[in-house]
């Protein structure tokens, strides 16, 4: 099974990214992605054998996240991946520390590196986009969250099901 630790929006914040996602204009291959797939991933485990759930389950558990605003502001581009995504010009600082651990935690479980490269905070919208789209201007989504949770990615079908295995609260500020 595919996994990832992610923010999973709540109803509000869905469809304030599903009214940003019908603005793009999108054609060919590209397709849009489905507004119960929103979500910003926080680190990524990929393949996992059943036996290990436990693992993740534990690390998400113990790790004490906190409750930080993500201010998504600009429609993106990212030609590599493909994809159109709505991105924060700026990370909060607090959950990209707190991102960086997890993404070490999940190294170590994994028995590799700790990613390289530097986490930015993103809700992907549309993929298979080939050609880089005029992307319009927009207001700014304030997305606050009160937990994160262990995914899995069901890959199998014409379009990624994402299922939620196990979820924790973020904490308040202390």
């Amino acid at each position: 099974m595919r996994l990832f630790f992610a923010l999973y929006p709540d109803a509000v914040t869905r469809e304030r990214l599903s009214k940003a996602a019908a603005q793009l204009k999108i054609a060919g291959r590209a397709r849009p992605v489905a507004p119960e797939n929103f979500h910003v991933t926080l680190a990524f485990v990929g393949e996992a054998a059943d036996r290990d759930l436990p693992i993740f389950r534990r690390t998400g558990a113990t790790l004490g996240l906190r409750r930080c605003a993500i201010e998504l502001d600009a429609f993106e581009y990212w030609p590599s991946s493909w994809a159109i995504v709505l991105a924060a010009g700026e990370n909060p600082r607090v959950l990209a520390a707190q991102t960086d651990l997890l993404r070490a935690a999940v190294a170590v479980h994994v028995g590799a590196k700790p990613e390289e490269s530097r986490w930015r905070a993103h809700a992907t919208l549309a993929r298979k986009v080939t050609q880089a789209p005029v992307l319009p201007a927009m207001s700014p989504i304030i997305w606050v969250s009160d937990s994160f949770s262990l995914m899995r990615s069901d890959t199998g079908g014409s379009e990624s099901v994402y299922t939620v295995v196990d979820s924790w609260p973020l904490l308040d500020k202390t």
